[in-house]
C-alpha cells in the first residue's frame, strides 16, 4: 500500500512553483506531481527536481488551466489519492487576450482555473482526506468588478486584471472552506513572496526573493502539522493575516455563482 502522500502543483515549471515542489519533494513521505501545459518544460522540471532532491516520486501531468475542458479531463483521469491541491499557476499578458471559448485569459486561469481545480478534483480530495488545498494570491488584490470580470467594458490594464483575480482567489478560498469543512478538508490562501518570474515582469516587478523564500508559506501551508483543522484563512510570511474580502459571505457567494456559471 502506497503511504506517500500526493501534492499537486500547477504552474510547476514557474519560478514559484517549481520551489514549491522542490521543498516539498525534499520532505519524507511525498509524492509530488507538477502541473503544467508545455510537455517538455514538465520533463525538464521532473528531472531537475529528481536530482536535486533524490525523490524518486515526482511526475508531471499536462493541462491548460484557462481551459475548462482540459480541467475536467485531468479530474476525471486521476487515478490515484490527492492529498494536497496547491493552485499556484497564473499569467499576467500586457495585452487583454481571450482563450479559445472567448473568455479573457487572466480571468480564465487565475480564478477559473483556481475554481475548476478545486470544484472538479473535489470528489478525490474527499476520497483522500484528511486533505488541504492551497491558494496561492497575492497581497496585491483589490479592484474586482463582478459586473465586468473579463474587462470587456473597461480599459484593460494588466496590473488591475491581475490585482482583480487575486483577490477573487481570497474570496474563493473562504467560499470553498465553507463548503469543504466538514469533509475534513481546509482551504487556505496565502500572499507568496515577491520573487522575480515573468509574472512579475510583466507586472513590472522585479522582486527581492529567492523563490525558495517565495514559496515558503506555500509549502507551510500545505505540509505544517501547525496547520492542521485552520480553513478559510489568509496568510503572509506565515503569518494569519486579516482579509476583508472574505468577510462579506453575500459577496463571496455571488462571486461563486458567477465563476460557476462558466
Amino acid at each position: 500500500m502506497n503511504s506517500l502522500k500526493t501534492v499537486l502543483v500547477t504552474g510547476g515549471t514557474g519560478a514559484i512553483g517549481k520551489a514549491i515542489a522542490k521543498l516539498i519533494a525534499r520532505k519524507p513521505g511525498y509524492e509530488v506531481v507538477i502541473l503544467a501545459r508545455n510537455p517538455q518544460k514538465a520533463q525538464d522540471a521532473v528531472e531537475e527536481l529528481t536530482r536535486i532532491t533524490g525523490n524518486k516520486h515526482i511526475n508531471y501531468v499536462l493541462a491548460d488551466l484557462s481551459r475548462k475542458e482540459e480541467i475536467k479531463k485531468l479530474a476525471d483521469s486521476w487515478d490515484r489519492p490527492l492529498h494536497i491541491l496547491i493552485n499556484n499557476a497564473g499569467v499576467t499578458p500586457r495585452r487583454r487576450e481571450e482563450t479559445p471559448e472567448g473568455i479573457e485569459m487572466q480571468w480564465a486561469t487565475n480564478v477559473l482555473g483556481y475554481f475548476r481545480m478545486m470544484k472538479y478534483f473535489i470528489p478525490r480530495i474527499k476520497d483522500s482526506a484528511p486533505a488541504r488545498i492551497v491558494n496561492v494570491a497575492s497581497y496585491w488584490a483589490g479592484g474586482l468588478d463582478p459586473t465586468d470580470p473579463e474587462f470587456k467594458y473597461r480599459y484593460y490594464n494588466n496590473d488591475t486584471a491581475y490585482r482583480q483575480s487575486k483577490q477573487a482567489d481570497r474570496m474563493l478560498t473562504v467560499a470553498f472552506a465553507e463548503m469543504l469543512k466538514m469533509h475534513n478538508i481546509t482551504v487556505n490562501v496565502c500572499h507568496p513572496g515577491d520573487v522575480p518570474s515573468t509574472l512579475s515582469a510583466n507586472l513590472g516587478f522585479s522582486g527581492h526573493e529567492t523563490p525558495e523564500e517565495g514559496a515558503d508559506t506555500p509549502v507551510w501551508l500545505a505540509t505544517s502539522p501547525e496547520l492542521e483543522g485552520i480553513t478559510g484563512k489568509y496568510f503572509e510570511h506565515r503569518q494569519l493575516t486579516n482579509c476583508s474580502f472574505g468577510q462579506n459571505k453575500e459577496k463571496v457567494e455571488k462571486l461563486f455563482e458567477l465563476c460557476d456559471r462558466y
